[in-house]
């Protein structure tokens, strides 16, 4: 009965109130309900009267508030974890272009690996970590512990340039020298030996290379126009104050910015310089070995010293086979499978149109015609022919014009 009569209140002050505020308590007069009385209503008073609804407790009033006050804070709630539930509108990603700061070389290149690039079995040495031009972390023997880095970076570049100056000056003396300089046909050295002359021109060689050791041995660099430059590409590094190893201020033909006046170009130069030294070290040790082993010239048959169709052909059929044929990337990860390539297949079509492989139906039935076997098997003889006279032809001048035998 209480709560009935609570609803009746709230409903009759719902025009008046809202739903949150407790009705004021109003008197009605209960007028006639029937037009025959709505006259009488203007000449007799009204009679206020009170309704029983209005005697409802404030108690009641107050829970229902309260109820639906708790019960409007669960939906704002519910409707609040709905929104944070719902997935955040996607944006496209936007990609932002970094400019790389190339005015400085950063170090530590490989600071973060752990392992040597080169070998990667082996930990990364302390002291290697990518910073300086062709350190690829290799030391495997740990000299770069016990010496000073760039005491040795020094040393491995003024071995590099005199390796590549002597893997080309070996051979070439073999082919044009005269033989009273060679032993038995070979190059003079420790292993081959020397007679007077090449003992004599050997000697002066290495005091004139003795000579420029001494004077830039303890040269100061950081005064030159590169030293200055290298000092500013090497600010942020740890040894920049004594620049770039090897660095002896001769550039006559200005390249040393030709791919680029920064420090990441000029360090990509270094690298390459060193790499060549490299592979030049190992090169003319293995000139030395051979010859001290077989006792005979590095430059004897061999395909790369003398006219030859092998060299070429090798090379020929290194790009041939790049341009029609491709690795197959899906089982690059297991085995070395090659498939041809889409561009290759059209180098292959057109090759087949170019010598005449491909004929209609109608021209291959011709009875006077020769077959398509015929027509490559000569194209190929004179092809095979033509490379042969020019081969005799180069042999001869070689021998007539190099060689001169007696």
């Amino acid at each position: 009965m209480k709560f009935s009569a609570v609803v009746l209140s709230v409903a009759l002050a719902a025009s008046q109130t809202s739903a949150f505020m407790a009705p004021a308590p109003m008197a009605r007069s209960v007028g006639p309900r029937f037009s025959s009385e709505m006259a009488e209503e203007t000449s007799a008073p009204t009679v206020a009267t009170t309704t029983a609804e209005e005697d409802a407790p404030e108690a009641d009033m107050k829970n229902f508030e309260e109820k639906v006050a708790e019960q409007t804070a669960a939906e704002v709630a519910a409707a609040a974890a709905a929104v944070e539930a719902a997935p955040a509108p996607v944006t496209p990603a936007t990609y932002e272009l970094k400019t790389i700061d190339k005015s400085k070389i950063v170090p530590g290149r490989y600071a973060d690996e752990e392992f040597s690039a080169t070998l990667p079995f082996l930990k990364r040495p302390p002291k290697l970590d990518g910073t300086a031009a062709g350190d690829f972390g290799f030391d495997p023997l740990g000299f770069t512990e016990d010496y000073d880095l760039f005491t040795m970076q020094e040393a491995e570049i003024r071995h590099a340039r005199l390796a590549m100056l002597a893997v080309v000056g070996w051979p070439l003396s073999e082919l044009v020298a005269p033989s009273w300089m060679l032993q038995n046909g070979c190059a003079p050295s420790v292993l081959n030996g020397f007679n007077i002359p090449s003992f004599l021109a050997v000697v002066s060689i290495f005091g004139a290379f003795g000579f420029l050791e001494y004077k830039t041995a303890l040269r100061r660099t950081d005064n030159t126009k590169f030293g200055l430059m290298h000092r500013a590409d090497l600010a942020d590094c740890e040894d920049g104050q004594y620049g770039a190893a090897g660095d002896y201020n001769f550039d006559p033909l200005n390249l040393y910015s030709s791919i680029g006046d920064d420090a990441y170009a000029r360090k990509g130069l270094r690298e390459v310089e060193i790499s060549h030294g490299r592979a030049a070290m190992l090169g003319i040790t293995a000139f030395a070995a051979w010859e001290a082993i077989t006792g005979h010239p590095i430059v004897e048959n061999s395909m790369f010293f003398h006219p030859n169709l092998e060299l070429p052909a090798l090379v020929a059929a290194y790009y041939a086979f790049g341009s029609f044929y491709e690795l197959d990337e899906e089982s690059a990860d297991t085995f070395y499978k090659f498939k041809m390539s889409s561009e290759g297949q059209a180098r292959w079509e057109n090759l087949k149109m170019g010598m005449g492989m491909n004929k209609g139906p109608e021209e291959d039935s011709t009875p006077a015609g020769p077959s398509k076997l015929d027509d490559f098997s000569e194209k190929a003889s004179g092809l095979i022919e033509g490379a042969q006279k020019a081969y005799t032809k180069l042999e001869k001048m070689y021998l007539e014009n190099v060689v001169k035998p007696e």
